[in-house]
């Protein structure tokens, strides 16, 4: 029988691909699974490695690019600044990121773009501004930095072991986790980050305020916060609503939101409204754009122009006033309306030992100590080991002293250099530490005066040591070199507070107040759908109403300018709007076309008008199927800022008319059979929905339906009394003598 050919193994394309068991087949997996496999450890690298600032204050982003330029020795005040692109390049070597994502957190830490508080980078050339989002940035190679002098405290003591180093990305150099900043860094300049399922936003404090309240919280952990750390402070200024409340809610919870608002003056001769100063949340483009549109709306009429007058002395939007405008009324207008105020939301969200916390003020000044407490206990442990060391070397000197003919002699007699150090132990004594210090002395220092210079340390070292030992003993020394270090930061880079405060006693707050110009105004409707709002004045000077050819007017009212209008389609819809969104024009004009002003749907047409300013009274929908519906006008008054509301009323049967009545009056109905009935709207009960079917008021002969309703005159009430029916529903009366108009006045 002959035997069976065996299927040749695949080989591999390339020398170096080696097999792998189980490659290509499938295996059945639960997404669930998959998920937690591939996107939990992306997102802990997220929130862990990019997103959050720790209690250093700094993101790794941040802390790498900062480490990168103390090592190319850009603290050095006597060295020229360098080149942005260099400083970008030495930081990929810890940062494996793009060299655009590494100049963008350059630019934001640099003195020019003014986004901190507290610049850490100084720079020459152009840094954009942090209030402006058309002010960019130059490319690295134009522009230089090195470090400011505040960095002194971000890297004090750095090289004596007071942080863990790590190794980067390729292990070819070591990067501190942490800087030992001798200050709350975290709470002094602002942060923001956006991880996976959680953020963080921590607001810039005052750094005097800050150390003070971290100082006064070493004393006292019960220190009422308050009473020394007034509120943030943002670089950009403005004013803040001093809100003791919402303040004590985000110094305990690190949750909350301070409102902020732009500073002005108003310069009396040019009739204009200086800014000088904006919420740091916003930018001078927002601001001016949306005046502009709220001045296209009509809804500010004060304002003939606005500029950006931004410079090189710092920001200013101009805005020129029309005559006879009060420029603290139209700022609080102007405070409610556009970004120039606007609020700031507190999130203080920070990872601790690589475990993100969302904490207060309180809670991240002790974690801050204790952070910083360590720091101190790890730099005066490795002093505290040099001196012994050095200590140690010292006193083979001070036995060298007694006898230094004898240290000559031996050193000179031993024939092997080998043996030098085991000859000279022996002599005196000391072990081999010290007998290496001995034998590596230069000749010329060997003399009785070099040697007691050296000993006179001696007695200074022990009483060093003996110091140092007392401190790490003693956890009040050590806060008292925290609160010492905290007071020098204050004398050397205190600055006064940028953002102050106001109160809502020292301002009228008008957030509730509708401050819409009101005035009289006489509104038109024509039967075709186009509107007109004319002043009083304007209609006694105005002639005769231009119309479309075939046109009429079908409704009129004297209303006011605050006004509540509400229009009803052909299609069931309600589409609300105000007086005040119309502009006043004259009889001469068309008017605004109310399908395409209010955005109808395609076919939509008028109906019929409502003006109402509190919704009382009720409309009444009359179909031609003889049904009323009586329905509230409360229906259609909506808390909300909506628009249009659909099923404003029933679409069982066409619409005849929609009437309006204050209070309960007299309706004149007539039907195409030739019949007429008179009612009084008293007799039919209001509905709750706006869609209701009604009632029936009037029984129609077979195929007849109603034609027309009207509101009924007082005068015309006599002749028509006939026709009057005592229940609902009830039969017309035939009124021939009535004509065939079905033309309806309201």
């Amino acid at each position: 029988m002959p035997r069976k050919k065996e299927t040749p193994k695949k080989q591999p394309v390339f020398k170096h691909e080696a097999y792998i068991e189980g490659s290509g087949s499938v295996v059945d997996e639960k997404i669930t699974d998959t998920l937690k496999k591939n996107y939990m450890p992306y997102a802990m690298s997220v929130i862990i490695s990019r997103a959050l600032p720790e209690i250093d204050g700094f993101k790794p982003s941040h802390r790498k690019l900062l480490y990168m330029m103390y090592k190319r020795g850009l603290l050095n005040p006597e060295k020229e600044r360098s080149k942005s692109a260099n400083v970008v390049g030495e930081t990929m070597k810890l940062n494996p990121h793009g060299d655009q994502a590494i100049y963008e957190t350059l630019v934001r830490m640099t003195r020019g773009n003014e986004a901190l508080l507290h610049p850490y980078v100084d720079s020459k050339g152009n840094f954009g501004k942090q209030y402006s989002s058309k002010m960019h940035f130059a490319a690295p190679r134009y522009t230089e930095v090195k470090l400011e002098k505040i960095c002194n405290e971000l890297f004090r003591d750095i090289d004596k072991e007071t942080i863990d180093f790590v190794p980067n990305y390729d292990n070819t150099m070591q990067e501190p986790t942490l800087l030992p900043a001798t200050f709350p860094t975290v709470l002094v300049n602002s942060n923001t980050g956006i991880a996976v399922s959680m953020a963080s936003n921590v607001c810039p404090f005052n750094l005097e305020e800050v150390c003070e309240t971290t100082i006064a919280l070493m004393k006292d952990p019960n220190h009422d916060i308050l009473s020394t750390l007034k509120g943030p402070d943002f670089p950009g200024g403005g004013l803040m609503l001093y809100d003791e409340a919402e303040l004590n809610k985000v110094y305990e919870t690190g949750r909350g939101s301070i409102k902020v608002r732009a500073k002005f003056s108003y310069d009396k001769t040019a009739n204009c409204i200086e800014v000088t100063e904006i919420p740091y949340t916003t930018t001078v483009e927002a601001i001016i754009e949306k005046i502009i549109d709220l001045v296209k709306q009509g809804k500010i009429r004060e304002v003939s122009y606005i500029r950006d007058e931004t410079d090189i002395e710092g920001l200013k939007i101009a805005i020129d006033l029309k005559r006879g405008t009060d420029p603290e009324k139209l700022m609080q207008k102007l405070y409610r309306l556009t970004p120039l105020q606007d609020s700031y939301p507190c999130n203080f969200n920070i990872l601790i030992a690589g475990t993100p916390k969302v904490m207060g003020v309180r809670e991240i000044l002790i974690e801050w100590t204790a952070f910083r407490e360590e720091c101190i206990q790890r730099r005066t442990y490795h002093d505290l080991q040099k001196k012994k060391e050095k200590l140690h070397l010292l006193e083979a000197l001070s036995k060298i002293l007694l006898d230094i003919d004898k240290a000559i002699k031996i050193i000179r007699e031993t024939e092997n250099e080998a043996d030098v150090v085991p000859n000279l132990m022996i002599g005196f004594g000391i072990d081999e530490i010290q007998a290496e210090y001995v034998a590596e002395i230069k000749l010329r220092n060997i003399n009785k005066q070099y040697i007691l210079r050296r000993i006179e340390e001696v007695d200074q070292l022990k009483k060093d040591i003996e110091e140092m030992e007392d401190i790490l003993r003693d956890k009040k020394k050590i806060r008292k070199i925290i609160v010492n270090e905290l007071r020098d930061v204050i004398k050397n880079y205190a600055q006064p507070r940028k953002t102050m405060f106001y109160y809502l006693s020292d301002v009228e707050e008008t957030d509730d107040v509708d401050d819409t110009p009101d005035y009289a105004v006489n509104i038109f409707v024509s039967d075709s759908g186009y509107f007109k709002k004319i002043t009083p004045q304007s209609l006694r000077m105005s002639g005769e109403q231009k119309l479309k050819e075939g046109d009429f007017i079908s409704q009129t009212f004297e209303a006011t300018n605050k006004t509540d209008l509400v229009f009803f389609s052909d299609k069931a819809q309600a589409y609300k709007s105000r007086a005040s969104a119309f502009d006043d024009t004259k009889a001469s004009v068309m008017g605004d076309y109310i399908p395409a002003k209010l955005s109808f749907d395609d076919g939509e047409m008028l109906k019929t008008l409502v003006p109402t300013t509190d919704y009382s009274g009720y409309i009444l929908f009359f179909f031609e199927n003889g049904k009323v519906a009586k329905v509230p006008m409360k229906s259609y008054e909506t808390k909300t800022n909506r628009k249009k509301l659909a099923k404003a009323y029933s679409e069982k049967s066409p619409l005849v008319a929609a009437i309006f009545t204050a209070e309960d009056s007299d309706i004149l109905l007539r039907t195409t059979s030739g019949h007429a009935l008179v009612f009084n709207t008293g007799m039919i009960l209001p509905k709750s929905t706006r869609d209701s079917q009604g009632v029936q008021v009037i029984n129609l002969r077979k195929k007849a339906f109603l034609s027309s309703a009207s509101l009924i005159a007082p005068e015309e009430l006599p002749e028509l009394e006939k026709y009057r029916s005592k229940s609902v529903p009830a039969a017309g009366k035939p009124a021939k003598e009535l004509g065939d108009s079905n033309q309806l006045t309201f």
